[in-house]
């Protein structure tokens, strides 16, 4: 059997449109078409039943589903053995590419230094690094794109095929420019709920759990502005525009440096770091080994 067909037939059942799966595959829609037809005539049984909306999987192809990818996995194995040795260059050393995906605020503060101890212990593995959002990061760990997600979130969805482990906690902190009238002072939610924040894109757990807060207090009117980045919020809040609320880790440099002061606002909880993969897919020695640093250096 060609196992592309299954890798048709898993993407297909993942998106549940020929349209997207032909987009995530790189394939004409009438490929998918026809590989799905294909693969149906082989096993004896309709896979899909195909609805206005889109296409679901029969009862038949949603019991065939997690064999086909089992097999899926088995051929990722094989081809990485014949490739690298089963994981290991001539001298036993751990080789192999490692798709990574995490949140921006976990890219800009502890993944580079996680990243630059690999190259100087273990040189052959190779860190792909994705700055994805948590929606994005699980849907890249479902579809295979991504081999380990490092996620800044409560708690994950995982369902039945994902599985996440948290590895240390990150301490979040408010902060303005240093000529601000809540730079180094106490501040309750009403004086809060007076400014401008300049917090990260929905689906950010402390953002989101910062602006319903203050949108829940009587009478509050604060002024909310989302960033997709990281970076403008701070240059924003730099600049005396408002405050904003981010993990300590990746406004260290520029509280020391006096780009920054601390508000010492309402404490909000410390966010877990979880690191999430796929439960039945098979995890390489070099991503097992990228796995063991990130707990090893940001579990510290």
């Amino acid at each position: 059997m060609d196992t592309r067909l299954l890798q048709t037939f898993v993407a297909l059942a993942r998106t549940g449109s020929f349209t997207a799966a032909a987009t995530e595959l790189h394939l004409a829609q009438s490929t998918v078409t026809v590989q799905i037809r294909s693969l149906e005539r082989e096993l004896g049984t309709r896979l899909f039943d195909r609805l206005p909306a889109g296409t679901t999987p029969t009862r038949s192809g949603r019991r065939l589903l997690e064999e086909a990818e089992r097999v899926l996995d088995a051929e990722a194995r094989l081809r990485a053995a014949a490739a690298a040795g089963n994981g290991e260059g001539a001298d036993g050393a751990v080789e192999g590419q490692v798709a990574l995906g995490a949140g921006e605020s976990m890219c800009s503060s502890h993944v580079p230094g996680v990243v630059a101890s690999l190259r100087r212990t273990h040189p052959g593995v190779d860190v792909h690094l994705h700055t994805v959002g948590t929606a994005a990061a699980l849907e890249g760990l479902r579809s295979g794109r991504v081999d380990l997600a490092l996620l800044l979130e409560p708690e994950i969805d995982a369902a039945a095929d994902l599985v996440a482990r948290p590895i240390a906690h990150e301490a979040l902190v408010y902060v303005a420019a240093p000529g601000h009238r809540l730079a180094g002072r106490e501040a309750a939610w009403r004086e809060l709920a007076e400014e401008s924040f300049f917090v990260h894109e929905e689906g950010c757990s402390y953002s989101d759990r910062l602006v319903r807060t203050l949108l829940a207090l009587p009478g509050a009117r604060p002024r909310l502005t989302r960033f997709g980045s990281i970076e403008a919020a701070r240059s924003c809040v730099a600049a005396g525009l408002g405050l904003t609320l981010l993990p300590r880790a990746t406004v260290e440099r520029q509280l020391r440096d006096g780009l920054l002061a601390e508000v010492d606002g309402p404490a909000m909880q410390p966010v877990p770091v979880q690191l999430t993969r796929h439960r039945r897919r098979w995890t390489s020695p070099a991503a097992r080994l990228v796995a063991d640093e990130l707990t090893r250096l940001i579990g510290a």
